[in-house]
């Protein structure tokens, strides 16, 4: 008999405690013992987990009206410029953006960790006034209790699966891959493999806008894809055929997160960026779907990529699998090269967990994306006209 599973079934089983549940990593060993059917037929969700830096990451905030009320036209929150072309009150505080006084010390994804944290954050703003909102200027101090909303909005968070950046100049460079020691002196990657969300569902068959998922430690949702979607096989003669190029726009409520599962970082000689925590429940409504979030580790390529060449397109050395990655070591032009992840996999198989149980306590209901990505996309560079 053929299985076919709904939400609605297994939304069913969750509010009936009759739900069975296991990660993406539990489910591998069961696969291999029990084989697919049966496994199709024990098993109704699987859940995904990654934890890594998510540069194209910010928050919406309103901060209510002062008195007299001000037009906000140059925001600071502790002395980090947000994006106030919103509204008289609302801003865009970008991860990235860095202290006019701290540099790359300290930036919008250190002011987003302080706000889930409750501390008071300095914010300053001017205006040049105008008859409905006569104010010209403000300071004064807001935490995550004494403003009325705050939005996490990413762009594009989950790629579906990085390069392994590496640096074959004979200086030391300084990139959003960390710190690349020159001559293969090191490698690092960011994804998180067997566990990774978007490479357990690689053609967006439940993964669509829509989908609620674990962000950040609260409930979220997929709003639509992220910024530079364009999933692509990449192909060879051998089988290390690679599945890149998917991303996600997703939003939640910051006031319910957790820096345990989202907060800052900083990359020495490149600034500052968002380290976010993601968990998509992967409902399993055929063997389709079971043999996807069955992949492992060793059946996962990756290219490698010089990161020291200047231009777009940069030069490929080849191809790694990420039990290989995982091991710390790789071969280059048969040469060992030391490896370490940006990304936290033991994070992420505890994302992948958290979220189970959530499932397990009904406090967690699957939702049907009400629209699928799109399965054809381009890349398109920035033209430069003069």
């Amino acid at each position: 008999m053929t299985i076919q599973r709904t939400y609605e079934e297994i939304n069913a089983k969750i509010k009936s405690g009759k739900v069975v549940i296991v990660n993406a990593e539990e489910i591998i060993p069961i696969v291999e013992e029990k084989g697919i059917k049966k496994a199709t037929e024990e098993i109704d969700v699987v859940t995904t987990g990654t934890f890594g830096p998510m540069c194209s990451s910010g928050v919406i905030l309103n901060f209510g009206h002062s008195d007299p009320p001000i037009r906000m036209q140059k925001v600071w929150l502790n002395d980090v410029e947000a994006y106030a072309g919103l509204a008289a009150v609302d801003v865009y505080l970008g991860a990235t953006q860095l202290s006019e006084r701290q540099g790359m010390e300290y930036g919008g994804a250190h002011v987003i960790e302080d706000l889930i944290s409750g501390k008071k954050i300095k914010l300053k703003a001017i205006s040049r006034g105008t008859d409905c909102y006569p104010r010209r200027e403000i300071e004064t101090y807001i935490t995550k209790k004494s403003i009325n909303q705050a939005i996490l909005f990413n762009p594009r968070n989950g790629y579906q699966n990085y390069n392994v950046a590496v640096n074959t100049s004979e200086r030391k460079i300084y990139t959003y891959m960390g710190i690349l020691l020159p001559d293969l002196g090191n490698a690092s990657y960011s994804t998180s493999g067997q566990l990774s969300p978007l490479l357990n569902d690689p053609e967006f068959t439940t993964i669509g806008i829509g989908t609620r998922i674990f962000l950040g430690g609260a409930q979220g949702y997929i709003v639509w894809e992220g910024t530079q979607f364009y999933p692509q096989v990449i192909k060879d003669e051998s089988e290390k055929s690679i599945r890149k190029g998917g991303t996600l726009a997703v939003i939640g409520d910051l006031k319910e997160m957790s820096t345990d599962y989202i907060c800052a970082a900083t990359f020495k000689g490149y600034g500052v960026t968002l380290v976010v925590g993601i968990g998509i429940p992967i409902p399993i409504l055929n063997s389709e779907v079971m043999k996807r979030v069955a992949v492992k580790d060793e059946d996962i390529w990756t290219e490698i990529i010089d990161y020291s060449f200047p231009h777009l397109k940069k030069p490929s050395l080849g191809r790694v699998n990420y039990k290989q990655l995982r091991e710390g070591n790789i071969k280059i032009w048969g040469r060992d090269v030391p490896v370490s992840p940006l990304s936290s996999y033991a994070k992420a198989r505890e994302i992948a967990q958290k979220l189970k149980e959530e499932i397990l306590r009904g406090k967690f209901l699957l939702q049907k994306p009400i629209q699928r990505f799109p399965q054809k996309s381009k890349f398109k560079p920035l033209l430069e006209i003069h």
